[in-house]
């Protein structure tokens, strides 16, 4: 299987920075506004997804997921929609729950694992007709994308081709103790003030279900999953989360070309977030590190970023 140490992609400083590289695109990158057509979704147990579609007359749709506490409209998100559609590939950008500027209906919400969505949005984009069907996954995104694709819990339809992911923390443990040091207390305080409004406004709809009380002891993300995560969809605590969550188990039995694409300098993701060995054993996976790139940055110079021309150079080619 290819393992691939990039020395190809070289950011220009001082984007060789890891912070900086991080920070730059949420900051200050700017991607035209898409014309996204919003579509809802029904789910199983009566909550709602909603998908927002860059649609045109294609054989061949791309499903994108996004990371923590992202949605379409993140940067990322419409600069990787942008690439596909302009290399004429249909666009269809998941939101999890309570994601798309709407509270779900259910006290449960989203989490790294919840592959139960993705494969109702992947069933729904099947029964649409597409001879061709692609995913890529950014963050926890990414390990959703990876944990669906190995887990063998639901049937991966014909028409699902090829994957790509970026920023994985396929060891969901390593990488929240990763998240909790004193140099990301940026990215853990960010994180935790958009969850934090989640949880009360979700408090006031729905009384007596939940409540936001253990946010006052709440100081990373480990506590979060602790207290929230885990209990809202039915681990036994964040530990337990992490261990059956973690998409870095189920690499090994994955059975379409996936692209896996991690940084080095990735200040949210921890050594066991490389995962060579697991990759070394399937001949479907290209584990590619690259030297910088930070967390979901991998920036060029111009509108389209290396991420989003890698994504698409190797779904097509595998296609």
């Amino acid at each position: 299987m290819p393992i691939v140490n990039s020395t190809k992609y070289k950011p220009p400083w001082p984007f060789t920075k890891a912070h900086f590289h991080t920070m730059y695109p949420t900051l200050f990158r700017r991607v035209d506004d898409l014309d996204y057509q919003r579509e809802r979704i029904e789910t199983p147990d009566n909550d709602f997804l909603d998908l927002d579609i860059l649609p045109g007359k294609n054989e061949k749709v791309v499903i994108v997921c996004h990371g923590l506490e992202g949605n379409s409209q993140s940067v990322y998100m419409r600069g990787i929609a942008l690439a596909f559609h302009k290399s004429g590939w249909d666009v269809t950008a998941m939101n999890y729950r309570g994601c798309s500027g709407e509270p779900n209906r259910t006290v449960r919400f989203y989490h790294s694992g919840a592959t139960e969505d993705l494969n109702t949005v992947i069933k729904h984009i099947a029964e649409k007709g597409f001879s061709t069907i692609a995913l890529v996954g950014f963050s926890l995104g990414g390990n959703l994308v990876l944990k669906y694709l190995g887990e063998d819990k639901f049937p991966v339809p014909d028409q699902l081709k090829a994957a790509a992911t970026f920023s994985v923390p396929v060891d969901l443990h390593d990488a929240s103790i990763e998240l909790a040091k004193k140099k990301n207390w940026i990215y853990t305080k960010r994180f935790l003030i958009k969850l934090r409004k989640k949880i009360r406004v979700k408090k006031e709809l729905m009384p007596g279900k939940l409540d936001d009380f253990h946010f006052w002891g709440i100081l990373n993300l480990i506590d979060f999953d602790e207290y929230y995560t885990s209990r809202l969809h039915g681990f036994d605590g964040a530990e337990d989360y992490y261990a059956k969550c973690s998409s870095r188990q189920w690499l090994e039995n994955i059975k379409i070309p996936a692209l896996l694409v991690n940084s080095e300098d990735d200040p949210f993701l921890g050594e066991k977030c490389y995962p060579r060995k697991e990759a070394e054993a399937n001949t479907n996976i290209t584990f590619e590190s690259t030297l910088y790139g930070g967390h979901v940055g991998f920036y060029l110079p111009g509108k389209e970023y290396w991420s989003e021309r890698r994504a698409v150079t190797f779904i097509e080619k595998h296609i």
